[in-house]
């Protein structure tokens, strides 16, 4: 398995530049972090599911947690599946910080 500090992670703004339509948005925070905010056009399968629903995630996956640990652990396992995995570097709280759109609901 990859070490924590050796994952490939991504800011906000850079996940604008990543190639191709292939890459899915991967929300593994809780159903009410869910439900307060969330990237529009992300999937949701809460960490605690991930191994389980495994089978549910394309080849190439951006995580997202809400500062960025979950989403880091996500990204390790996912990495270790052979899947090209990204951890979007401080989470939700950066993606609102940097006064991106979120959908609620």
């Amino acid at each position: 398995m990859v070490h924590m500090s050796e994952l490939p992670a991504i800011t906000p703004s850079g996940i604008d530049s990543l190639p191709g339509p292939e890459w899915m948005l991967l929300d593994v925070r809780t159903d009410a972090e869910w439900a307060d905010g969330r990237i529009e056009g992300s999937i949701h399968i809460p960490l605690d599911q991930l191994m389980e629903r495994v089978d549910e995630v394309s080849d190439k996956v951006v995580c997202i947690c809400a500062l960025g640990g979950r989403s880091a652990r996500a990204t390790a396992y996912l990495l270790s599946t052979g899947r090209e995995a990204i951890n979007l570097d401080g989470g939700i709280e950066a993606w609102a910080a940097d006064n991106r759109p979120l959908t609620k609901g």
